[in-house]
Formats: structure tokens, sequence, C-alpha cells
């Protein structure tokens, strides 16, 4: 039997954040869970629809509704019936309430922090930022930009800190989220960091982690274009080039919790040495520093070696634009090896969708027509299409959403397990 199909939202102002996940079976994922979270992707609903979404009986979802409003997660929300201005009883439906919890999301990044905070149903409150100098810091270091970070957006939302439930942190390198480790990374000067902890300490505030570029595609997943697709990849391509997947709704991780690390696959034995200490990752002909190494000396400009990255990229591409043959070489040559990666992710993946994500994505030599030809060449051909390809270059704002909403979701699966625990002991 095929799934049923997921309503679109019924909004009244109101926008539903979170992915638009099938109805589970009670064993794969309590019904108490799956109706907040179908209220929460939808907005508003009325509870009719919700039990015939769920595939379940009005009484359950009754019940179940109840528990939560009196939990004070979801709240009734009255709209004027289509057709019926003036005339009977406003529809009633069912709403997250949005006061009930707020927390933060931070991308911790060479060039720049950014943070924003959202309400508990996904919604915007508050954003900051605050320019860095690349290379790696302490610990110490690190938790007081955080700390500084919070408290400037918290005064922009006109909240305390004590107000927030949860903060969750992006950061690139390889990244344990269930042990909150980062085992590496190219922002901190130590390795095997208790980050998460060391952050929960710092700020008295429960403190969530994880790999920067799954937090882009947990980002696409509850805000962006991968809210209704099961299966989708997100690859990143900043000072490091990275990789997001979702699997039947959910970010993969592996087994270790390290994996879909696609800038450090490699596409040339004993090649470019990689800012991770191995040679030949695709990162060092694709991310930001390479194509910055390469224009430095493709080019002669030992003399600008002293100008920020972004500085010497803007140059390298004005220069191509013009028509200099060396700097549209350089990124010819990267986006033939960004073709070997992507065509890499699509014989292993099979994504229903790729979207590539960045601010370096304005440099569109990185992905012209000629990347994308010369990655269907390299694709098995199926006689099949390959997957779609989407562009999103819209700054670590988007990358900050994505850390709030694991800290939304780690917050919501304490309470609503909570409260299941209480109901069933009373």
């Amino acid at each position: 039997m095929s799934p049923k199909p997921i309503r679109p939202e019924i909004s009244e102002g109101r926008k539903g954040v979170g992915p638009l996940i099938p109805p589970l079976t009670e064993s794969q994922r309590p019904l108490r869970q799956q109706v907040f979270e179908l209220v929460r992707a939808a907005g508003l609903i009325p509870r009719v629809h919700l039990a015939k979404d769920l595939g379940v009986s009005p009484a359950s979802v009754t019940t179940i509704s109840s528990e939560l409003i009196e939990a004070g997660l979801i709240e009734e929300v009255s709209a004027q019936r289509d057709g019926d201005a003036g005339r009977g009883r406003p529809a009633v439906s069912l709403g997250v309430r949005a006061a009930a919890h707020c927390v933060a999301g931070m991308k911790l990044s060479d060039r720049e922090h950014t943070a924003v905070i959202v309400d508990f149903a996904g919604k915007l409150v508050a954003d900051e930022a605050i320019p860095r100098h690349p290379g790696p810091m302490p610990l110490a270091e690190i938790l007081r930009a955080i700390e500084m970070l919070l408290d400037r957006v918290c005064a922009k939302a006109g909240i305390e800190k004590t107000a927030l439930s949860a903060v969750g942190i992006g950061l690139p390198g390889f990244v344990d989220c269930a042990e909150g480790t980062v085992l590496w990374s190219s922002i901190l000067a130590e390795r095997s960091v208790p980050v998460a902890a060391a952050a929960t300490a710092q700020l008295g505030l429960p403190v969530y982690i994880d790999n920067d570029a799954n937090l882009v595609a947990l980002a696409e997943l509850w805000f962006g274009a991968g809210r209704s697709l099961p299966d989708f990849a997100v690859v990143t391509i900043e000072h490091g080039v990275g990789m997001g997947f979702v699997m039947n709704h959910r970010i993969y991780r592996g087994s270790q919790r390290l994996g879909m690390e696609l800038g450090h696959t490699k596409v040339q034995l004993d090649g470019a040495l990689c800012r991770c200490g191995q040679r030949g990752c695709l990162e060092a002909y694709v991310a930001d520093y390479a194509l910055a190494r390469e224009a430095t000396t493709a080019l002669n400009w030992g003399h600008k070696e002293s100008q920020p990255i972004s500085v010497l990229l803007e140059s390298l591409y004005d220069h191509a634009k013009a028509g200099n043959a060396t700097a549209k070489s350089i990124f010819r040559r990267a986006g033939r090896y960004l073709a070997v990666g992507l065509s890499n992710v699509v014989n292993l993946f099979d994504p229903a969708l790729i979207i590539l994500s960045g601010e370096r994505m304005r440099y569109d030599y990185l992905y012209a027509a000629e990347t994308l030809a010369e990655m269907d060449n390299l694709t098995i051909n199926t006689g099949r299409p390959r997957p779609p390809i989407e562009i999103h270059a819209w700054g670590d704002l988007l990358w900050a959403h994505g850390a709030a909403a694991l800290a939304l979701s780690e917050v919501t699966e304490s309470i609503l397990v909570t409260q299941a625990r209480e109901i069933a002991a009373e």
C-alpha cells in the first residue's frame, strides 16, 4: 500500500516547519510524537485531518491533542470557514504554541560566527553575526566567542539567556553529535574536544553540536526544499567541502556518526595537500583555500598572500569574468573535480535531489554547464535522468537555522518522552 499523502499546510498566517513524514506505526514512532510533529509540519491543522492523515481514530487524536494542550505544547486556533464569513462557529485548528520554548542555533566558521533564535514553532525571532580572523583557536577562546554571540543575539531578541531551552551549534570537521565531541575541526586548535559539555558548563544551558554540513541538510529538511523528500543530499562548498545526507526523512551519519565527509574522499592519489593533513582530497581542489592557493601560484600573486581569502577569491573571479585564461582554468579545474565528487554521490546514493549550498556558489564557474555535463558523463548511464540539482547561496544564517532545528528536535524529543513516562506512571 502506498503511503498516504501529507496534507499541505493549512495556514492562516502560520507556516509549518519540519519534515513532512508519512504516518508510521506506533512501534516506529509513538503516536503522541507523530501527532505533535504533524501539527508542527502543517502549521495549522484540524483534528479531523490529523486523524485522517495518520490513519487513526478521531478519539485517539482528541485524547492526545488534549494532553499536548494541557502540557502547553500546542494550542487551539480559531479560523473562519471558507465561504462562511459571519455565519456559524469558526473552525478550530491545532497549532504549536510558539511561546512554549525558544532555542538558539549557531554556526561557527573560519570567517564569521552566526546565530539565530527561533520560537517553538520554528519562526525566526532574531539573528546576529560576528566576524573573526581565520585559523584554529583554543577551546577557551571558542567558548568566549559562543557566549558573546549568544549574549548579543539574546539582547537583539529582547530575552534573557535563561529563557532559552537549548542551544544548537554547528562547526566544520569530524563531529560526534551523540557524544558531543569534536575529533578534529579547522577552527579548533585541539583534537578530541568535548565541546558540547564545555559549552553547556559555560552557558548553563543544554548544548547540542553537529557537523555544519549536516545542519545545512537539517535546515533544508525543516525549512527548505527537502521537507517533502525522503532522500536528498546537500553539498556545501565554503572554506571546506561538506555533505549532509537525508535518508528516509532523517540525517544519515554512519555507524560512528562521522560519515558523509565528501570533501575528504580522494580524487587524486598523492595529490594536493588538504588541511586535514592528507593528500588528494576533493576539497583540496574545490574549497576556497584551494582556489586561493592555486591563484597565488599560477598568477604570481605572492604579494597578495597576506590578503584575506575572500578578497583573493573576488579578485580571481573578476579576472575570470574579464577573460583571463589562467583564472578561468582554475575555476574550470575546480569544476571538473566537483563533477567527480557529485557523480560519486549520484552513483552511491541515487538521491532524489542534490542541493549545492554555500556562499561560494556565487562563483558560477563552479557549476557551469560544462561541469554538469561532465558530471553526467561520469554518472552511470541507466537510461534515466540524473537527480535535479538546485543552487542555494543563502549564507551562514541558513546553517544557523539548521543548528536551531537540531536544538528544537532535541527539546521536543525530551519533552515528549518525559510526558509519555509521566502519563504511563499515572
